[in-house]
């Protein structure tokens, strides 16, 4: 199987909807002339010319309006916000009117719109440009929340995320669009909602996504030196989130450690914590833990950066902790 980069995976994934369906259509800043912010549009604008790979002023607001109207009247718009932190501009428009027009509309208008572009730290950017909004909008009814982690899924699922008829919000770690993985040349398309087993274990289970799943993977290899083997599950998806794994896992390994990347209130793994207690309370050896970032905005300095993220050492000592092994 060939190796290629997220960001080639992501390409080919578009490419290949648009070819098969001259309903899609890619919207946003720099996606055309510049080839993209962060190149995954690359010779698209050659291929599929300028009516259906459409630069835009920078105006979030606007431009996804635009997409919910084109959705609405049969289109399938991609609108990619050139950071998931601009998306803030253009809320209004995904959750007052993507997330809503199914239900509000009786059942007569499907949404069928793809929010893609980065989500969460990229380095040293500050407080404006580092932040996760994944649980912001998997709080939404009618959203669903895509995370992928690697190349292979990343391809998979955006495929999936198209040709869905909701509202799919795919969010892409900014650090990742560089790194490579085994994608399959025949086409493939991953089930929303399902998380993937990445590592078997029987001590305790490893819940992460997106960028997160490195600090899980290391902190795996970590634990089995000192004899912890660690089950390590890749949610894909925030929304919805495949709660029967995670479940499963638990009553088996008897203890959980959620890694996520954003702020601790109110955050998936908030959600996953409650979960777990209220469907496998009596499995439990341990209460959950979980490792987020620092309860700030994310600072400029690097060692402050490094303070407030998730990171092995972290994951480590918690695995310790719920296994009663020494710290």
């Amino acid at each position: 199987m060939r190796q290629i980069q997220f960001r080639e995976a992501l390409r080919e994934a578009l490419s290949e909807e648009m070819r098969r369906d001259p309903r899609v259509f890619l919207m946003g800043e720099e996606v055309a002339q510049y080839n993209g912010a962060y190149k995954v549009s690359q010779g698209m604008l050659d291929e599929f010319g300028p009516e259906r790979v459409i630069d835009t002023p920078i105006a979030e607001l606007g431009f996804a309006g635009i997409g919910v109207g084109a959705a609405a009247n049969g289109l399938i718009p991609i609108i990619e916000f050139m950071t998931f932190n601009f998306s803030l501009v253009a809320i209004d428009q995904v959750i007052n009117s993507a997330a809503k027009l199914y239900s509000m509309s009786g059942g007569q208008y499907s949404c069928p719109i793809v929010f893609r572009g980065p989500t969460g730290n990229a380095g040293m950017l500050s407080s404006q440009h580092s932040q996760n909004f994944e649980n912001w909008f998997a709080n939404t009814p009618g959203l669903k929340v895509v995370v992928p982690s690697n190349p292979y899924d990343a391809k998979g699922l955006l495929k999936a995320a198209i040709r869905d008829p909701d509202p799919v919000i795919f969010m892409e770690s900014e650090l990742m669009y560089g790194d490579k993985g085994e994608v399959p040349e025949e086409e493939y398309l991953l089930e929303i909602g399902k998380a993937n087993i990445v590592r078997e274990g029987k001590h305790v289970t490893l819940v992460s996504f997106g960028k997160m799943m490195k600090i899980a993977y290391t902190a795996a290899d970590e634990l089995a030196k000192e004899g912890i083997e660690a089950e390590v599950i890749d949610l894909r998806s925030v929304r919805p989130i495949d709660y029967d794994t995670l479940v499963n896992s638990v009553k088996k390994t008897n203890r959980m450690v959620v890694i996520e990347e954003a702020w601790p209130l109110a955050s998936i793994s908030s959600e996953l914590a409650y979960i777990v207690q209220r469907r496998a309370f009596d499995h439990l050896d341990a209460p959950v833990i979980r490792i987020t970032c620092a309860d700030v905005p994310l600072p400029y300095a690097p060692t402050l950066i490094e303070a407030s993220l998730p990171n092995v050492a972290r994951v480590v000592k918690a695995v310790k902790e719920v296994t009663y092994a020494k710290v």
